[in-house]
């Protein structure tokens, strides 16, 4: 039996430039953090012919093509494991849909699996490639590339988008007590929306493939926004950053009518007067996680519970896409 967890994740900032649409014609940049909350895959032998794939559904196929699951089909054809008679399962922390960049960690937990089956090992690089590859050019979704490198490389890590495609993972250099700081006063709470991401990035991509103005200097600006988080945090400086948070939303709003609701600012509204500096939704927005930089954590605790928001406690993994038991 195999048994991998792939990280989930958190954006700190320059979200969006990880599109082909953007980064092949101005280069993206972002920083993004591996989180404690995790996809799991089990990989085991069976002792009858076929898959049996099990998810939020129960597949028992006697070949790939008959797999219906798209990401489940697509691993497998790329890897060709030697034995088709495999149960695979597939578990996590928090569901999908809710901003933590769950699809790239599947993808990652799973090609990490397979691969291991046969003894192939990979680096961190190679499975991020292979998930891109994977998730947008086999499976055509209109998503960056964000959270296959951050779950596969973890930590709090810079990524380049180059525009001839190749990627450039750095961890960023932080203090011990800037990781401590950030831990207990990044907050993050659950709006119980879920929402699809291919949805609100379709429309960025479509724009930033037509050279829309508007969406093109919108997104030079993330882009400096996520170098000037990198800069902010290096230097340990908190309380900017969490300004700078709020600087990242008000431009994140401007790029899709879907990213935000009447609901969500007023929640984001309530934080802002009760001990937050300053926060953003995660992900490509519409719903998922709220995460705020807190000077009064207790306070900003006290009114989103109030609110009906729950929290969820977290760490960094600074371990990423990892093969937890092999036997």
């Amino acid at each position: 039996m195999i048994i991998v967890r792939s990280p989930l994740r958190i954006s700190i900032g320059g979200g969006g430039t990880d599109l082909k649409s953007y980064y092949s014609k101005e280069g993206g940049f972002l920083v993004a953090a591996a989180i404690d909350k995790y996809v799991y895959i089990s990989l085991s032998k069976r002792f009858t012919k076929g898959l049996l794939l099990k998810y939020s559904k129960i597949e028992n196929c006697q070949s790939i093509d008959e797999v219906e699951h798209p990401i489940f089909r697509e691993v497998l054809k790329v890897l060709k494991p030697s034995n088709f008679s495999l149960e695979i399962d597939s578990m996590a922390d928090i569901p999908a849909g809710t901003g933590l960049g769950s699809s790239g960690s599947f993808t990652t937990a799973l090609i990490k699996a397979v691969s291991s089956f046969d003894y192939k090992v990979l680096g961190p690089n190679e499975v991020a490639e292979l998930a891109c590859h994977i998730e947008i050019e086999r499976l055509g979704e209109p998503i960056g590339k964000q959270d296959q490198y951050i779950a596969s490389y973890g930590g709090v890590t810079s990524f380049t988008f180059n525009k001839d495609g190749s990627v450039l993972a750095k961890p960023l250099e932080l203090e011990r007590q800037t990781i401590y700081d950030l831990e207990d006063n990044l907050l993050l709470f659950f709006t119980g929306f879920s929402r699809s991401a291919s949805a609100i990035l379709k429309d960025q991509n479509v724009k930033s493939q037509s050279n829309n103005r508007e969406m093109i200097e919108n997104l030079n600006y993330v882009k400096q926004l996520g170098l000037r988080s990198q800069q902010l945090l290096e230097s340990g400086k908190l309380p900017e950053f969490g300004e700078l948070m709020h600087e990242h939303w008000e431009h994140k709003k401007r790029r899709s009518g879907g990213m935000s609701n009447p609901q969500i600012d007023e929640w984001y509204q309530l934080a802002i007067n009760n001990g937050a500096i300053g926060g953003k939704l995660v992900g490509a927005g519409g719903g998922g996680f709220l995460m705020f930089l807190a000077d009064d954590r207790n306070q900003l605790r006290k009114v989103m519970t109030q609110a009906g928001l729950e929290e969820v406690r977290f760490k960094f993994d600074f371990e990423g896409a990892k093969v937890m038991m092999s036997s």
